[in-house]
């Protein structure tokens, strides 16, 4: 079954301080990866671009920093499509392009683990999409949110990636590495 590969918000916002500690420095180059090896397939790829509108932010066009990572760079025929919200489903035609082309099967990968990938692989599994989900692909940050109500310690970013990765593990995707995926 032919796959696409979805790469969620690779972008260069995301090597901003705002969003705190991370984990899995090496996610862009598994991506990386992952990208050239659909592309030697050649089999589709979108890229997904996150568009804020919340001004102060990393990923609002008007910071210049919300360009496409060169790493993951699109290829003139590789769609990108843009969204300001966290599914890649909202406010685009990604469903739409999908079944256009028979797809069946999606792999994602991206930024970030706990929110637009999340958020991105739950909907596409609702939608009946076959998930793939490449963990080492992903990554995580810790919050710069008001975390005055929780009790105890504070989670680090690997904790909040493995937590996202537990809740969607089975019943929305199936979670694999970067090796497994391009064999």
């Amino acid at each position: 079954m032919t796959s696409a590969l979805i790469l969620i918000d690779i972008q260069e916002g995301f090597d901003d301080p705002f969003w705190g500690a991370r984990n899995n420095p090496k996610a862009e180059e598994n991506a990386a990866r992952l990208l050239d090896h659909w592309r030697v397939l050649s089999a589709p790829v979108f890229h997904i671009q996150h568009v804020s509108t919340m001004p102060g932010s990393p990923l609002n066009p008007d910071g210049g920093q919300s360009a496409i990572k060169s790493i993951v760079a699109p290829c003139r025929d590789e769609p990108v499509l843009t969204k300001s919200v966290n599914s890649a489903f909202i406010g685009t035609d990604l469903e739409t392009r999908l079944h256009s082309c028979g797809l069946r099967a999606v792999t994602i990968c991206g930024l970030t683990t706990p929110h637009c990938v999340s958020t991105t692989t739950r909907m596409a599994a609702n939608l009946g999409f076959d998930v793939t989900l490449i963990h080492d692909a992903c990554a995580a940050f810790t919050t710069n949110a008001d975390t005055s109500w929780r009790a105890g310690t504070a989670p680090t970013a690997e904790d909040i990636h493995r937590a996202a990765l537990d809740q969607l593990s089975g019943e929305f995707a199936r979670v694999i590495a970067t090796n497994e995926a391009v064999t």
